[in-house]
């Protein structure tokens, strides 16, 4: 698993099929495995965005739509979704019909490492739980800082560590030891949710990240913690 992690493109082709593997179960297993915090999570950090209605909305990672779809529910936006899995964005435009927002969320495939998209065309671009699964995570904060308008808002949702002691360690229990069971058992995929715990480990953590965000031309950058640091809100303005 460090293997793949170490390497931009292995980590890249791993991710796409891992998350088609997994796209039928997907939303269950988070709704699931977080208790439906996620819920909360995703509406918590839309929040903060102040972007006025019918703005154009970029939700990269986009997976079936989650993110997307409270963004528009939240702030009245138009949202295009990108991701790399085909499945999951078949997902997505199905919950688009069922929810009759075809004509304010739109799904396309495409790499968060290489936006299909102009200069300054998005109001916002947003991520949930996607950045740390690039294949070079400042290439997708530099492509995010091109597609945004001077002015503009990046909302970032990622797993971080807690910060208490005893609750990071309980944390660590059941995200090595007890969630990858239970992925497991109801995805059928015997590495998704092992690879899950991972990757967070080796992800930069608060305040390493907002420098990160800072480097690409976004400023100020704030970051809220999310139950002790499970989650964090990371949110910069484009100069």
């Amino acid at each position: 698993m460090q293997q793949v992690l170490a390497n931009g493109n292995k980590r890249k082709q791993y991710v796409q099929k891992m998350f088609n593997d997994i796209a039928h179960r997907y939303d269950l297993l988070n709704h699931l495995l977080s208790g439906g915090t996620d819920i909360y999570w995703r509406r918590k950090a839309i929040s903060k965005l102040n972007i006025s209605p019918d703005s154009l909305v970029l939700d990269i990672a986009c997976g079936t739509g989650d993110f997307a779809f409270t963004t528009q529910k939240l702030k009245k936006s138009n949202v295009i979704g990108l991701d790399i899995a085909t499945k999951m964005l078949s997902l997505g435009k199905q919950k688009a019909i069922d929810k009759k927002k075809s004509d304010k969320i739109h799904f396309l495939a495409g790499d968060g490492e290489n936006i299909p998209f102009a200069d300054k065309s998005f109001d916002a671009v947003t991520v949930a739980f996607g950045v740390r699964n690039m294949g070079d995570v400042k290439k997708n904060l530099n492509e995010m800082s091109r597609v945004i308008k001077p002015g503009g808002e990046l909302i970032i949702l990622e797993f971080s560590t807690p910060k208490l002691k005893i609750i990071k360690k309980l944390y660590r229990v059941y995200f090595h030891k007890i969630l990858p069971g239970i992925g497991k058992l109801i995805s059928k995929d015997k590495e998704a949710y092992t690879y899950l715990p991972v990757s967070v480990d080796y992800f930069p953590v608060r305040r390493e990240f907002a420098r990160w965000i800072e480097d690409e031309d976004f400023y100020p950058v704030n970051f809220w913690r999310l139950f002790n640091g499970i989650a964090v809100i990371y949110k910069g303005i484009k100069k």
